[in-house]
């Protein structure tokens, strides 16, 4: 038998939890329409992996084979790793490598960028908001526009843990999905 109070306590609840689940649902939806996702609220702490006031999006790119690699220095894996990936989204084909660098396959733009935000993530490679520091190739390309690169829905990827010999390496599969970021126009 339900009280009154028991009652409003449950519906209490079930309207906190539809209410989560429609702010969770409307930020997915804009990010995959390449609407603005809605911003978080003056009170709330930024994300430091959110790009800065004033982009827009201007490709998104999942990760179809992709791996982190690891060098042994010491006895473990340790450093940074090496990525080597390669990317579909909306503008064709990307290719992901060391610098890190990002190259259109259509156009041949290229852009290399340096990691400004980071995100840790158990189990996995953290997310990350990188600042485009260079561009190459034609004006008009796929990439010539993005000003920062965001590694979002990241799996996998993560240095071994096991001991290992100087010098040695190994190649972890990893998934993730890269977003581009550039001046808003006009």
């Amino acid at each position: 038998m339900r009280t009154p109070l028991r009652t409003a306590i449950l519906g209490g609840t079930a309207v906190a939890v539809v209410g989560a689940i429609a702010a969770v649902t409307v930020q997915a939806s804009a990010a995959e329409q390449g609407r603005p996702v809605p911003r978080p609220s003056a009170t709330s702490t930024p994300s430091p992996i959110e790009p800065p006031p004033g982009m827009r999006r201007i490709g998104s790119y999942r990760v179809v084979s992709g791996t982190q690699t690891y060098t042994c220095a010491k006895g473990s894996f340790v450093g940074p790793s090496v990525p080597e990936a390669r990317l579909v989204g909306a503008g064709g084909r990307v290719h992901h490598f060391k610098g890190p660098s990002w190259q259109s396959e259509r156009d041949g733009s290229l852009v290399t960028a340096v990691k400004v935000g980071e995100l840790p993530r158990t189990g996995t490679i953290p997310e990350l908001l990188l600042e485009v520091n260079s561009h190459s190739g034609p004006a008009d390309g796929v990439l010539a526009d993005a000003a920062f690169i965001q590694r979002l829905a990241t799996s996998g990827g993560t240095a071994p843990t096991r001991a290992c010999a100087d010098g040695e390496t190994v190649a972890v599969p990893y998934g993730a999905r890269y977003v581009f970021w550039g001046p808003r126009k006009g």
